[in-house]
């Protein structure tokens, strides 16, 4: 065959290695690289001495470049790219630094040979005004040294070789990128993962029932395969054999679906001695191996070529897989994040052992690294290996192996569902060397959290916003605080955003004005908002679950009594008393379940977004120290500054601006001293104390509220009234954040607020059953507990019953609308004038966006008049005050309050996901990380 007749010759490459272009100076190396791979990706000799030295030929500097070659090739390697090196590579010590590199990586070195004639590099060199002066015997040397090592290259570690020879087998190359074995990326599921079979073959029958797999059988009645209707595929986490009653038996049914493709198995280290086994190689005859080569004898008389099948699947096993998009990857005992996709002898060692600290135990075992509990990847590791009494999640990891052929269980992961099935042994099959206990990798005792994860400067990757930095120092305050005062990091599943205000109004007056938030939806293309009332109270999240039991089980919580956590919106607990909190949730909680919502939303814990009454609850110290302390100084100064002016006047003195202006002042402060009273009532109080005020809202003076400008004594404890203590305290849900695999905070707010009302509802026939009032009609309790909710006067309605539980009302806008904007800004007046806060506006499709792709504000607050004056001062309205307040700085809080959303609905979708604490933990962080950053806390 002749040069000009050659055939193309295709060469594989992994889409993960280390690529060395092999040949001499001339060879055409650097041709062959830009042809065949893009510039980004290789890496040329050439180029770093240029960049040391400013000149590509200057050979003093060789050291140097090549020192930079390698760095940069390390620093594609440990990201995961492909890297082409150009260099003559033609000496055995410059390759030998290369495998090393590729090694330390873990990924496949991979060899590319141009051996061409010296007459052409030599004629190439001649042509290129920078090498003509190149001695030829530059290139003869090059390729005595390329002759010396083609016959070497593979046993120097290269694990492929290519070899082109001559100019027309270069110029017929095609080089192609070959999947990984081990990346399954494009799979993605579902799947069902099992853990360690070994040998129990009627369990595993058992289990692929359950599962809803259907069995194909021989003509002897064996199972040899197994489907599922819904084209699930399992996966096994290795250990099929030894110890167990019917090894064969197990293989025969794993092989037979790995052939029909509706199986991926794993190799473990059972697996792997039982190879060697029928390779030929001598190994140590225990831990059950006698008994599979004593079942395979057996197996012999009936299927001869049974042996040599069982040894090719093993040889055909992969290390560990990699699916779902690298959301999920499976090994027999688990990987490190940095052999995740990584080929190499020491991740294939680590995947089928695992590592050891080289200690052993009192049972003469090894002991082994929990490498599990510092794992902080983003894929779930779903193994086997170490066998635990009960699978639990530990860092986004989970070992499947229950101990199975010990007496204990075989299990399965449904994936991407996180459900968990197992099928209990029929026996002890095999008696273990230890008990079974939860001490290996995958325990309930291993460490959650690390410091490591939320100090320093950091940056979280979110679904809606992308990459959300936090600095430094900003960690460093959230820190202080949710060391110090939060509530324990297990329940601490969300801390809610910041809220921007309405864009600054110039109408007179206002300084707020809903026209400005109704405006400002409209430009972003947001049509359909919906008005809420803002409660007169404190921000609360509230997780409450059906009960204490999955308290514990779900979150991990510690105080036995309590089912979830109610916690204020820096995530510290609003109740000193862990058994007033549990009322309040048990209240919540029978309310869910009188809606029917837990079998509704198919969950055992619910995550609510609140409002908890009176303020004064929990800012007693602020009421007292600072509001209370202005009206007092106001109601002691103003009447003898007032009396002394009109005695004045009736003297004849020319007083009246003076006594104009000072009437002013004190009605501005008996407004303000107006405005805070409606925030506090009595708690623990009789219900009749506060019976027309569910909410303090739409009140005069609540009962039990400040008196001349100071706070009357303490309110006594909650549970004065008889009705579990909670007399006087209101929680109004606005929101459903998260359920048991769910984000919810997505749902369209008027869904949500239906569910409110439901919950309401429920609360209220709940009161009226423990009343006596059995036959009190479900349609009356709802339009009692949110009858105002399409009022656009804004007039209260009291919940019925008094209970814990207070509606939101609201009315829906349409912003292209000018009636309907007109009837919204009339509800808002209507509602703070009768002395409400004001009003959140938010899009009635949550997540909403422009139509550039841009996220919008998730809400605007609209506060009244009257609500202002606690913010900026008894005389903020005056016009000369209002004209100053209106250069309020609104990007940065508009700015804050998107990044925290995002950061918010990333954490829900995380808590939804099943993803470990630690996932979680660095989206709550970084939201109360944010509130360090200066901004006005006026807005």
């Amino acid at each position: 065959m002749t040069d000009e007749t050659i055939d193309e010759r295709v060469l594989a490459v992994p889409d993960l290695a280390l690529v060395v272009l092999v040949g001499a100076t001339g060879s055409g190396k650097s041709t062959f690289a830009a042809r065949h791979f893009k510039p980004t990706e290789v890496i040329s000799s050439d180029v770093c001495r240029g960049l040391v030295s400013d000149d590509e030929n200057d050979q003093g500097a060789s050291a140097d470049a090549f020192e930079l070659l390698h760095f940069i090739a390390g620093k594609r390697l440990a990201a995961g790219r492909l890297t082409v090196v150009d260099a003559t590579n033609v000496q055995s010590d410059s390759r030998k630094q290369l495998i090393a590199l590729a090694r330390q990586y873990d990924v496949l070195p991979v060899a590319i040979v141009l051996d061409v004639p010296e007459g052409v590099c030599a004629e190439r060199n001649a042509a290129r005004p920078d090498r003509a002066a190149l001695p030829r015997h530059v290139i003869q040397r090059h390729r005595r040294e390329l002759r010396r090592s083609l016959r070497h290259l593979e046993r120097e570690g290269f694990r492929t070789v290519h070899v082109l020879r001559g100019v027309a087998e270069v110029e017929a190359a095609n080089v192609t990128r070959e999947r990984r074995y081990n990346d399954l990326r494009h799979l993605s599921g579902p799947f069902d993962i099992i853990g360690d079979v070994h040998g129990c073959r009627g369990e595993l029958e058992s289990l692929l029932g359950d599962l809803g797999y259907g069995l194909r059988r021989d003509e002897e009645g064996r199972a040899v395969g197994a489907a599922h209707p819904k084209g699930r595929t399992a996966v096994f986490v290795g250990d099929l054999v030894d110890r167990g009653p019917d090894s064969p038996g197990v293989l025969r049914l794993v092989m037979g679906m790995v052939a029909d493709g509706t199986a991926l198995c794993v190799p473990g280290n059972h697996e792997n001695k039982l190879g060697r086994y029928l390779a030929g190689t001598t190994v140590r005859l225990a831990h059950g191996l006698p008994e599979t080569i004593e079942q395979l004898e057996r197996e012999d008389a009936r299927d001869p070529d049974f042996r040599e099948r069982v040894a090719a699947f093993i040889r055909s096993l992969v290390s560990h897989y990699v699916l779902d998009g690298g959301a999920l990857v499976v090994a027999h005992a688990g990987l490190l994040e940095k052999y995740h996709g990584r080929q190499s002898g020491r991740v294939r060692s680590f995947a089928l052992y695992g590592e050891t600290t080289g200690e052993t135990d009192a049972f003469g075992l090894p002991v082994r690294y929990p490498w599990a509990e510092d794992y902080r990847g983003r894929a779930a590791v779903v193994y086997g290996h170490t066998p635990v009494p009960r699978a639990t999640w530990l860092n986004n990891t989970i070992c499947l192996d229950t101990g199975c052929v010990f007496g204990g269980a075989l299990t399965a992961l449904r994936w991407p569902e996180r459900e968990l099935v197992s099928t209990p042994a029929e026996k002890v099959w095999y008696e273990p060397v230890k008990p079974l206990v939860s001490e290996a990798p995958g325990g309930a005792d291993g460490r959650p959290l690390d410091l490591n994860d939320v100090t320093g400067r950091r940056v979280v990757e979110t679904r809606e916003l992308g990459r959300v930095a936090v600095k430094e120092e900003n960690a460093a305050a959230a820190l202080e605080v949710m060391s110090r005062f939060a509530v324990d990091p297990s329940l601490l599943a969300y801390l809610p955003p910041t809220m921007a205000p309405c864009p600054t109004s110039s109408r007179d007056g206002y300084l707020e004005h809903p026209a400005e938030a109704f405006a400002a939806y409209r430009a972003d293309g947001v049509r359909q908002v919906v008005c809420q009332e803002k409660h007169m109270g404190s921000r609360a999240v509230a997780l409450v679950c059906r009960d204490a039991d999955v308290a514990r089980e779900r979150f991990g919580a510690t105080t036995a009594e309590v089912r979830g956590v109610l916690h204020t919106r820096t995530g510290r607990p609003f109740f000193t008393d862990p058994a007033l909190t549990d009322r309040v949730l048990g209240r919540l909680a029978e309310a869910v379940d009188g809606a029917g919502l837990w079998a509704e939303l198919d969950t055992d814990w619910l995550l609510v977004d609140a409002e908890l009454m009176p303020w004064s609850l929990k800012a007693e110290g602020l009421l007292r120290g600072q509001y209370a302390a202005v009206g007092a100084a106001s109601r002691a100064v103003f009447p003898g500054v007032l009396g002394a002016l009109e005695a004045a006047a009736g003297r004849g003195l020319e007083v009246s601006e003076l006594l104009a202006r000072q009437r002013e002042r004190a009605a501005d402060a008996e407004a303000f001293t107006e405005a805070y009273r409606r925030y506090c009532w009595r708690v623990g109080a009789p219900p009749e104390d506060h019976a027309d005020q569910p909410t303090g809202q739409l009140a005069g003076r609540p009962a039990g509220g400040p008196a001349n400008g100071v706070l009357d004594a303490p309110a006594p404890a909650p549970g004065a009234d008889g009705r579990g203590g909670l007399g006087g305290i209101r929680l109004a849900p606005f929101q459903l954040l998260a359920g048991q695999g769910r984000n919810l905070a997505l749902l369209p707010h008027d869904d949500q607020l239906a569910l409110i009302d439901r919950l309401i509802a429920a609360e209220a026939d709940l009161l009226a059953a423990e009343a006596g009032d059995v036959n009190a009609d479900a349609g009356e309790a709802a339009a009692g507990a949110g009858a105002d909710v399409g009022d656009a006067r804004g007039v209260a309605a009291p919940g019925r019953g008094h209970g814990l539980l207070a509606s939101t009302r609201r009315l829906y806008v349409d912003t292209e609308d000018e009636a309907s904007v007109a009837a919204g800004i009339q509800w808002w007046l209507d509602l703070t004038a009768a002395g409400g806060e004001g009003m959140v506006v938010k899009p009635v499709r949550a997540g909403a966006r422009t139509a550039g792709g841009k996220l919008v504000q998730p809400g605007l607050k609209c506060r009244g008049p009257e609500y202002l004056r606690l913010v900026y001062g008894p005389e903020y309205a005056r016009p000369e005050n209002l004209e100053r307040l209106r250069e309020r700085h609104l990007p940065h809080k508009r700015s804050l309050a998107l990044r925290e959303y995002a950061l918010g609905l990333e954490g829900l979708e995380r808590l939804a996901g099943a993803e470990p604490l630690w996932r979680v933990h660095e989206a709550v962080f970084a939201v109360l990380a944010l509130e360090s950053e200066p901004v006005d806390p006026r807005l």
